[in-house]
């Protein structure tokens, strides 16, 4: 099994989401974050309540997958995130070795 974490810019996150939807991939995570980085001016000034003046909202998507599904995965985010602009985002891949339902007590990854 496999993480994929990606932090994409806040407004790419509908298109993100499609495009995973489409093809199948409906269990995911959206959380809603601020960070710092190398972003280009084509957005308007955000200005953080809650951290350093410079940070950015961005969404960061959590999906556990199937390996054989990795690159498909990469593929779809990378395609439906990109602006072209800097500060699009990062997709980080982790493995995990095992996953546990907490009400059921079952495991593996077709408790997801």
């Amino acid at each position: 099994m496999k993480l994929i974490k990606a932090y994409i810019r806040y407004r790419m996150v509908g298109q993100v989401y499609e495009a995973l939807k489409t093809e199948g991939y409906v269990s995911m995570t959206f959380v809603e974050c601020e960070g710092t980085g190398k972003y280009s001016n084509h957005e308007k000034a955000y200005i953080s309540d809650k951290f350093p003046g410079d940070a950015n909202p961005v969404i960061k998507l959590e999906i556990l997958i199937k390996k054989k599904d990795t690159s498909r995965i990469v593929d779809l985010i990378r395609k439906s995130a990109r602006t072209g602009y800097r500060g699009d985002g990062m997709i980080l891949i982790s493995n995990v070795e095992n996953v546990f339902k907490i009400r059921t007590d079952d495991e593996g990854f077709d408790v997801i």
